[in-house]
């Protein structure tokens, strides 16, 4: 099954974290405090990042699979970023950006070695 993938730009994980909580009727299953959150439902996967303001907004778009082995991205006729990847490479590009983030998470243990 494939999740569309949306990453957004923001400046306040606080205050997206509080909207798409209730948006998406779901805790995220990752919070670094004030910097990304990751929300998971059964279609969607969706990354907050705290980013300067000229950032904000959509970030990129993609697709989440088991059917892809590595990430792999591509931009579209609008010049629009596509990535294309299996939940393990998302939880070891999140590991790689905050190595601290999989510390008692149950999300991140067991996803990356």
């Amino acid at each position: 099954m494939k999740r569309l993938h949306l990453a957004i730009g923001v400046e306040s994980i606080e205050a997206s974290v509080e909207d798409y909580t209730k948006r998406f009727g779901a805790e995220p299953v990752l919070l670094i405090e004030g910097t990304y959150a990751l929300f998971r439902t059964e279609t969607v996967n969706v990354s907050i990042r705290k980013v300067a303001e000229s950032e904000q907004g959509v970030r990129h778009l993609g697709w989440e699979s088991a059917e892809y082995n590595e990430f792999t991205e591509e931009t579209d006729c609008n010049g629009i970023t596509w990535e294309y990847f299996p939940k393990e490479a998302q939880a070891q590009e999140i590991v790689e950006l905050w190595p601290n983030a999989k510390k008692n998470n149950p999300y991140l243990n067991g996803l990356t070695s």
